[in-house]
């Protein structure tokens, strides 16, 4: 099979693994920087162009789009969608999970457990958002941030009312949510495929930051998880739409919560933590499930 993969940094570790892993089964992979990819949007025609050149047809394309360049990532694939190209996680599910209120919304009218979560539009509800989510403190998250970036714990009720009107301030979409204390700065990934959990691992944030991001110097380390655990990493993958997931829950004394479901999980702490082939059950799923013009993109538009 002939392969794509959008993808800015052919050097990650995840994407290296996922070109090695597609090699090994006797695929071809290309590395095609996302920004470089111009259009023809053209009735019965559509086409991309890449360094000058139009792009062969593909069986699968693999979207590693970052969060810096969604919009422009997801016009890139709607148009390979559009040709016919079998997308590993579609466009239409990427743009839910990347905006953080609507992925939020959706997992809630699935009854899924969430972390309590205010939202408004004005500084002057500050004190009633903090109320909402517990009284005492309360996490501000970035609608926009990742990795951990863009997310502040209000420790008190004056902090956290300080830090939303400073970011209502300057005009910044924010989301204000329950501090779940008992977690002790850990969560737990969940990697789906294909409606399975195929791997877990518990992050643990370095001493005194309630992050558990790796890329904020957490480790990870295997977890066993709970029947509850995985159907609550199930159920939010196939809310959203998504084939490939990275589910991050907390242990609340209330039951497992859902923080965020990325549309584009790194592979290496996963496979680190767990010892487990992940990049091959990728591959392995495309070749099952590749076909062409199987996009619900190409069909409702």
């Amino acid at each position: 099979m002939k392969f794509a993969m959008l993808a800015r940094n052919p050097k990650l570790y995840s994407h290296k693994r996922l070109v090695e892993a597609a090699e090994q089964r006797g695929h071809s992979m290309q590395i095609i920087n996302t920004l470089q990819v111009y259009m023809n949007i053209t009735s019965h025609r559509p086409a991309a162009y890449y360094q000058g050149e139009k792009l062969p047809k593909f069986d699968a394309v693999i979207p590693r789009i970052g969060a810096s360049i969604t919009f422009y990532g997801l016009a890139v694939l709607r148009q390979l969608e559009m040709m016919g190209v079998y997308p590993l996680n579609e466009s239409v599910a990427i743009g839910r999970s990347r905006d953080k209120l609507r992925a939020l919304q959706l997992l809630s009218r699935e009854g899924l457990g969430l972390p309590i979560t205010g939202f408004a539009n004005s500084s002057r509800y500050a004190e009633d958002l903090v109320d909402m989510v517990g009284g005492e403190s309360a996490v501000i998250k970035l609608l926009e941030g990742t990795q951990g970036i863009g997310v502040i714990l209000g420790e008190t009720r004056s902090s956290a009312k300080s830090v939303i009107e400073a970011f209502n301030g300057v005009h910044i979409n924010i989301l204000v949510q329950e501090f779940i204390k008992e977690a002790g700065g850990s969560d737990i990934r969940c990697f789906v495929i294909g409606g399975k959990v195929i791997a877990a691992m518990k992050r643990q944030g370095v001493e005194g930051d309630f992050r558990s991001n790796l890329h904020r110097g957490g480790s990870a380390s295997v977890v066993k998880i709970t029947p509850e655990e995985r159907s609550t990493a199930v159920r939010a993958a196939r809310t959203l739409g998504l084939n490939v997931a990275g589910v991050d829950l907390l242990r609340s004394n209330h039951g497992p919560v859902i923080m965020e479901v990325n549309s584009s999980p790194g592979l290496e702490g996963v496979e680190g933590a767990t010892g487990i082939d992940v990049a091959g059950k990728i591959i392995e799923f495309i070749e099952a499930h590749a076909k062409p013009n199987k996009t619900k993109t190409r069909g409702k538009g």
